[in-house]
């Protein structure tokens, strides 16, 4: 066999050992990818696709931001802590537009301890804003039982609430405005609060006694309060402001201003429906269609 042969069959031999070497390698390696691969059994394939998780809806996620920043002062229901008022029921929070809460809350009141959220983004206090709407009632009906046709007519008459109270602008100006008062009140909490008003939490509806310290003292309805002023509304419709600075001492009574016995001046039937009017003033509002919304 000639030089030029066996360099032909030696480089043959060399060629065909290393496709071999190759394709044993490729082998290999596409077992050893097989078997890091969950294998998929015939009812895996009958399985449906797994679905993407769906985001929780924006009160979910509010609930969890308020239980988390929130409820230790406010409490779980918004009702008020040991550390913070009530921001589910009081009139001077739910009667607020969303704007003007957005705006506390991005803003805080650092002087009262309430710290600013404006870190949280725009998305988590609009889903916070919504979860504290739902705790102020928005979206729900407060089920109305109870003749509100005599409920009008004891308001104006027998049981004389719009002699201090207003509704729609008219009547007096001692008590608070009830024109809105159903929003976050049902029928049983609005006839607790007539029957036992002394049991309502708090000095709102007590008379203040505002001594000066030029000695005079004042009697009257505290309006407006802030760290440095005053204003307090006497029982004959005068407003006097006063200065922090200025104030002695201020004294609340014990007992408040709206009279107690309505239970034994009015009846079971008729203490049901002038709870049931009241309650129903917000909606009657609403139908009327002036841009209240409930």
């Amino acid at each position: 066999m000639s030089v030029a042969s066996q360099s032909f069959l030696l480089t043959s031999a060399n060629t065909f050992r290393i496709t071999r070497q190759l394709t044993s390698l490729v082998a290999v390696t596409l077992l050893a990818i097989f078997a890091l691969s969950p294998a998929a059994s015939p009812q895996d394939a009958r399985k449906s696709p797994v679905k993407p998780s769906q985001p929780s809806s924006s009160t979910s996620r509010g609930q969890q931001i308020f239980d988390s920043s929130c409820a230790s002062c406010h409490g779980l229901d918004g009702r008020g802590g040991e550390r913070a008022p009530d921001i589910a029921t009081r009139p001077e929070i739910t009667h607020r537009s969303d704007q003007d809460l957005l705006k506390l809350l991005r803003a805080g009141i650092p002087e009262k301890g309430m710290p600013p959220f404006a870190g949280l983004g725009s998305t988590k206090l609009s889903a916070l804003l919504n979860y504290v709407r739902s705790l102020q009632g928005k979206g729900t009906a407060i089920p109305v039982v109870g003749n509100t046709e005599m409920g009008k007519e004891l308001y104006s008459g027998k049981a004389g609430c719009s002699e201090c109270h207003m509704v729609n602008g008219a009547g007096g100006f001692l008590g608070p405005d009830l024109s809105k008062y159903g929003e976050n009140h049902s029928v049983a909490e609005i006839r607790s609060a007539i029957v036992k008003p002394e049991k309502i939490p708090g000095t709102r509806g007590h008379v203040a006694e505002v001594t000066a310290k030029d000695g005079k003292i004042y009697s009257g309805l505290v309006r407006n309060e802030d760290n440095f002023s005053l204003q307090l509304l006497s029982l004959d419709g005068t407003f006097h402001f006063f200065s922090k600075s200025d104030i002695a001492a201020t004294h609340f009574r014990p007992e408040p201003l709206m009279p107690a016995g309505y239970d034994s001046k009015l009846s079971a039937a008729e203490l049901d429906a002038l709870a049931a009017y009241i309650a129903s003033l917000s909606r009657m509002k609403q139908k009327r269609g002036d841009g209240f919304e409930f």
